[in-house]
């Protein structure tokens, strides 16, 4: 079997280092040759994702096809799904989520939950929306990782949206922000992985570090859930689905964004669950049946951020008292630059005790740094 993979960032290169437990011939396509990916896939293709000629020539070279962003040329995986290869997640799933406008009108589609939106076209349309405020204006195209993402309080605040087609969403009252990610394979059958409780850096809008299991009420466990599960499976496509959701003061449960694809909310499972997110998504390219979601402890996921006012060929400050912890598991990226905010890497640690984990998880954001 030959599995290709459209983007060689730090999410590929976990995904390749997963794939040493299956028998397959591994093909990554990436625009830099010298990517976290590079080093690990049996045949490395250099070329532009976004382009369509260089998807579609990438594409007949293998016999199943994934992302690892969204930001791929969605009509050469088209074509290529109508000459007969498998794409993972579907091209039709791929092109409603990567435009975030396209993702909302597929919630309120489908009644799922999801915060009361208008879509402006330009700035000029957006200054007439001052009624709708406060809420969050977020980028139509492109934006992720925090990037097209504009929260706006008040009138004045209109300057710093955007000049393009976007959603004008209306502000949460949020309690906690959750992640549920639910593999489904290409029959159908699907597995849900426990909730993870996310926490932000208010200031980089990236997540700062996660808890898993989330400390939820069992009733908001159901209910998120059952929302999670309507969103993948109405997409009628095999895959991982990261579905994030807020849950208000209330205790109702609304859903933010979806991700088509393994996802940094999942990056706990390579150690504290029995099936990773990067082993089920081969399991499901592969045609094998799908893996066990339990964990086999609780975790903390803290991100590596570049440090502020580094930038650079990256150096890793504290490693070795990190390394010396007990159930600490580091995962550096591969990218030799560094740059104020850059995801760099990230420590799982596993404890029983939620008190230890969020001890150790101060330790590790204190000891570690990555400068230049």
């Amino acid at each position: 079997m030959k599995a290709g993979i459209l983007g060689g960032g730090q999410l590929g290169r976990m995904l390749l280092q997963e794939a040493a437990n299956y028998t397959v011939e591994t093909w990554v396509m990436e625009k830099d040759r010298d990517c976290p990916a590079a080093h690990l896939c049996h045949h490395f293709v250099q070329g532009d994702i976004r382009d369509y000629d260089a998807v579609y020539a990438f594409g007949q070279q293998v016999d199943v096809l994934t992302i690892e962003i969204e930001n791929v040329n969605v009509e050469a995986l088209e074509r290529l799904e109508a000459e007969g290869k498998t794409i993972i997640p579907k091209p039709s799933a791929l092109k409603t989520i990567k435009n975030k406008i396209l993702q909302k009108q597929y919630y309120r589609h489908h009644s799922i939950p999801s915060p009361a939106f208008l879509v402006t076209q330009d700035k000029a349309e957006l200054a007439t929306k001052t009624d709708f405020l406060p809420a969050v204006h977020k980028l139509g195209m492109g934006g992720y990782d925090g990037r097209g993402v504009q929260l706006l309080k008040k009138a004045a605040d209109i300057e710093n949206g955007f000049d393009a087609p976007s959603v004008l969403e209306k502000m949460i009252d949020i309690d906690k922000e959750i992640a549920i990610s639910v593999a489904i394979d290409k029959k159908g059958a699907h597995v849900i992985y426990p909730p993870v409780e996310m926490i932000f850096d208010p200031y980089l809008n990236l997540l700062d570090y996660q808890l898993c299991p989330a400390d939820i009420q069992k009733t908001t466990l159901w209910k998120a859930e059952a929302i999670a599960l309507a969103v993948a499976r109405n997409f009628g496509s095999p895959g991982i689905f990261a579905i994030e959701m807020f849950i208000d003061r209330s205790g109702d449960v609304w859903v933010n964004e979806t991700a088509p694809r393994v996802h940094n909310s999942g990056h706990h499972t390579i150690e504290a669950h029995y099936s990773s997110q990067f082993d089920m998504l081969w399991r499901i390219m592969l045609d094998y049946p799908l893996g066990n979601t339990a964990l086999i402890m609780p975790s903390i996921m803290i991100n590596i951020l570049g440090a502020e006012g580094h930038k650079g060929n990256a150096l890793y400050e504290g490693m070795n008292e990190v390394l010396a912890m007990e159930n600490a598991y580091v995962h550096i990226y591969g990218k030799s630059q560094t740059a104020p905010g850059r995801k760099m890497g990230h420590v799982t640690i596993l404890e029983r005790d939620k008190t230890d984990l969020l001890r150790k998880a101060g330790k590790v954001k204190k000891a570690l740094r990555v400068i230049s």
